[in-house]
């Protein structure tokens, strides 16, 4: 365990004195999906270097981290992020792994700093994360997207992906096409988030699509106008997985069965299912684009259509990357592997769903029937996780755990979307975030 979390020079030096048998992850962020990650690592004895702008995610305090500490923000000040990484790099005995846990975090490794290896196709996944490239790969293999266009008079003089192919219309000719209500998507998240403070709207009006189109057009946002998808709620799919520079990809389907909040929140339950055509189509795009490296590929199930169709692709770890891990494909150390020169090879399922307990317990206090056995109840809280297992909560690495209650109870601030109890900020409306010019603060805890 960390003993605390650093500033970047401290951190820098308490590198220096520290004795690393073999090389070093730096994971960033440390939050819930860096937490998952250290984890998966220390399974095999990596040492933990996490890394954030931000102490107070759960990451720091885990068994799992070595060492914890600040860096710049990559979104805000991409150089300095870059020295500081390469100050870290140049105080070890070795090259560290790379590991990054939200996109400012892959697209900061990505620049790839000196002394540092990183463990996928940094000249392929803005490719992939930028939805606008994406769908045109899409559409070039077959694979069913929504109905989409990129917004021409927003963001127009924003650099644009290599592989740029989709239809792109005025604002006004993509709402006379897709009508309301429709949803607006960024090309790229991160800075769609980081204005927006979501990285979805769904709009209902023309007032509303006006405003934002302006707004993100003011900020040099590329934005996408896209039908809204009536999506079969608890079908939802996602390819976890790793591809690797040589050799065949490893993996899993996981089915979001359930979200939190209801129909647009992150995964609060997923389990393990076999689904060749999720993986097959996932698994083309990847490789069409020339993508290495860990990846999820996230699918919905359309009514209308009757068939799933591509939402997003993250090329990096996510909130349940726990789930492959305990079901036989650690990614992320076969990730490291490659990286180092080292050999992994899948091992034995322990494990087919994974739960957010925290957001599950707000489900069930609002009234949501019960997915889980008893058996797996106790197998949860027993620490066994026999066929389910937790994320954050192990009580053989409890310290996370108790950074999570102390912000339940004390609302600390902390940036990740991927924990923001979007029904506390609009009790009645999961989807209306138009609040302040689009800003408001994401808070650690949900509910």
């Amino acid at each position: 365990m960390a003993d605390n979390f650093r500033p970047t020079g401290d951190l820098i030096e308490k590198v220096a004195m520290q004795e690393f048998n073999r090389p070093p992850a730096l994971v960033a962020n440390a939050h819930i999906t860096g937490l998952g990650v250290a984890r998966a690592l220390s399974r095999h004895g990596v040492p933990v270097i996490a890394l954030d702008r931000s102490g107070d995610g759960v990451a720091p305090r885990s068994d799992a981290v070595s060492l914890a500490g600040r860096v710049s923000y990559p979104l805000e000040d991409p150089e300095g992020f870059r020295e500081d990484i390469e100050a870290i790099a140049a105080s070890t005995d070795h090259a560290p792994v790379a590991f990054g846990c939200m996109d400012e975090w892959v697209q900061g490794f990505a620049s790839k700093p000196a002394g540092v290896r990183v463990p996928f196709a940094t000249d392929r996944s803005e490719d992939i994360l930028d939805k606008v490239s994406l769908y045109g790969f899409a559409e070039d293999l077959g694979v069913p997207y929504p109905e989409t266009y990129r917004i021409s008079d927003s963001g127009a003089d924003t650099p644009v992906s290599s592989t740029e192919r989709l239809e792109s219309r005025t604002s006004e000719e993509a709402l006379n096409k897709l009508g309301l209500p429709l949803v607006i998507k960024p090309a790229l998240k991160r800075p769609f988030e980081e204005a927006f403070g979501t990285n979805v709207v769904e709009v209902g009006n023309q007032s509303e699509y006006d405003e934002i189109v302006e707004h993100a057009d003011q900020e040099g946002i590329r934005i996408m106008a896209q039908e809204k998808v009536p999506v079969a709620t608890g079908k939802d799919r996602s390819l976890a997985s790793y591809i690797p520079p040589e050799g065949d990809p490893i993996g899993l389907v996981g089915n979001a069965e359930i979200r939190y909040p209801r129909g647009f929140g992150t995964s609060c339950i997923v389990r393990h299912v076999e689904d060749p055509g999720i993986r097959n189509q996932a698994l083309s795009i990847l490789q069409s684009a020339g993508y290495y490296g860990i990846s999820e590929s996230e699918f919905v199930y359309d009514r209308t259509r009757e068939q799933y169709v591509i939402l997003d692709i993250n090329t990096r770890p996510w909130k349940w990357i726990t789930l492959p891990v305990v079901a036989g494909f650690n990614l992320p150390y076969a990730a490291y592997a490659d990286a180092v020169g080292a050999s992994y090879s899948p091992g034995e399922s322990t494990a087919s769903r994974w739960v957010f307990l925290e957001d599950y317990a707000q489900l069930l206090t609002g009234g949501h029937e019960d997915v889980l056995s008893r058996s797996e109840w106790v197998s949860i809280v027993s620490g066994e996780f026999d066929k389910t297992v937790a994320g954050v909560y192990d009580p053989a690495d409890p310290e996370p755990t108790y950074s999570m209650l102390q912000s339940t109870f004390q609302e600390r601030e902390y940036y990740c979307s991927c924990w923001v109890s979007f029904d506390r900020l609009f009790p009645d409306s999961v989807v209306v975030f138009l609040v302040e010019r689009f800003r408001f603060s994401c808070f650690i805890r949900s509910g």
